[in-house]
């Protein structure tokens, strides 16, 4: 929201589903945008574009809600509220459908998803980032738009590849993450402590990053695997009995190696791999 404030467009409202931690959080939000901060939906909907922020499955309630609230104020409205708006939400997982509700009263919905991940303490610019697009017609063309004005990259993708799309998102940042955490268990067994194993780790992972940005995936690739040396992977499998959890994620990411990126000893290793497998 700070980035659309910045990128020249008016928030008219933040939207808190209750009172407590929900609203303290909306009226901060509120403060730093220009905005007015309210508890439950507004009986007159002033903004053309509606985004719903909210958990993937609280969007359909949360779209529901607030076409009921507005019904409900307007005794005998003209025509329907949501006619010549436009109603988004960011989940990657989910499509514009979620908003169907909305579509049968007149509203144009897409869902709009930065491929970017958004953590408590940390503000990310949306400067070159990802969106992934879908939904109608003059949904797509506001959210191409926004994105474009937030500096990002717009990018339409078929609703039937949004579970895949954010499936390769969980890769590439949570999952990532998760990895990074079974990394420190297997500094902890070579006797490092946590802080001082992600200090040591991070010099040669932003070259692993650099490299994959400047020379793809096989340029990329280095260590034991890539050289064919079965010894050394043996001797990793074997330690890493201590760290069992750990090994099972060795084990799964060394067969996806050998499949996805060149090689030596191929056979040889895949035949070890898959015996320790079980």
């Amino acid at each position: 929201m700070l980035s659309l404030r910045q990128a020249g467009y008016a928030i008219d409202a933040v939207i808190a589903h209750s009172r407590g931690a929900s609203l303290r959080k909306a009226q901060k939000l509120a403060e730093q945008v220009g905005a007015r901060a309210a508890v439950g939906v507004p009986s007159m909907l002033n903004a053309d574009i509606v985004w719903f922020c909210v958990p993937d499955g609280a969007i359909a309630s949360a779209g529901a809600a607030f076409d009921e609230a507005l019904s409900r104020a307007r005794k005998k409205p003209p025509k329907s509220p949501w006619r010549g708006k436009v109603a988004l939400h960011s989940s990657g997982a989910l499509t514009s459908d979620e908003l169907a509700a909305l579509r049968k009263r007149g509203a144009s919905v897409g869902s709009v998803h930065p491929l970017m991940t958004f953590v408590r303490g940390s503000q990310p610019s949306l400067a070159g980032v990802s969106f992934a697009i879908e939904g109608d017609e003059d949904a797509v063309r506001v959210a191409r738009r926004i994105v474009r004005d937030l500096g990002g990259s717009p990018h339409l993708i078929r609703k039937k590849d949004k579970a895949a799309y954010h499936a390769w998102g969980t890769f590439a940042s949570p999952l990532f993450t998760a990895l990074l955490a079974t990394t420190e268990q297997v500094a902890a067994a070579a006797g490092v402590g946590r802080e001082a194993a992600k200090q040591r780790m991070i010099p040669i992972m932003r070259q692993t990053l650099e490299n994959y940005a400047a020379l793809d995936t096989v340029g990329a690739f280095s260590g034991p695997i890539v050289r064919g040396d079965v010894d050394t992977v043996k001797r990793h499998l074997r330690v890493l009995k201590t760290v069992p959890l750990a090994r099972d994620v060795y084990l799964s990411l060394a067969l996806a190696a050998l499949r996805y990126l060149p090689t030596k000893n191929k056979a040889i290793l895949e035949k070890e791999l898959r015996s320790t497998r079980g």
